[in-house]
């Protein structure tokens, strides 16, 4: 008899382990060339948007003061403003989702637009960056 509820639990247990999956993966876009991927978090209420260029044609000087990668790695917070990072990881996951050529990514005041030139992302005042193989720029 215990068999039965056993598995009648199993039954119910399995869909809200599914719905943890969800809710773990991670926020974000690739663009259709697979160069840049970005990834939306939030910590204490406050949205910030990350994004990362896998290939580029040239990269910038590292900074003194930052001991791990930099260049290709871009954030912005929702109400300030954009910069290049110093990261030692990468939003990279070819898991997420492909925003088309053409299409429009919004979440959390935060807008994205895929080109085939690049990919263009700014927040709520307006400032944020363009990112090519060519050439990145941060406004």
């Amino acid at each position: 008899m215990t068999r039965p509820r056993a598995l009648i639990l199993m039954a119910i247990m399995l869909p809200i382990a599914g719905v943890a999956d969800a809710q773990d993966r991670p926020i974000g876009f690739l663009t259709p060339s697979k160069n840049i991927a970005c990834q939306f978090f939030t910590d204490n209420g406050q949205g910030a948007l990350r994004c990362d260029i896998m290939n580029m044609d040239a990269r910038p000087r590292r900074p003194a003061d930052c001991e791990l990668d930099y260049g290709n790695a871009f954030e912005m917070s929702a109400k300030g403003n954009a910069g290049r990072i110093c990261a030692g990881d990468t939003v990279m996951d070819a898991s997420l989702p492909v925003l088309a050529y053409g299409e429009v990514w919004q979440r959390g005041g935060f807008t994205c637009r895929s080109e085939q030139s690049g990919l263009t992302c700014f927040n709520a005042m307006q400032r944020g960056f363009s990112l090519a193989r060519a050439k990145q720029e941060v406004f």
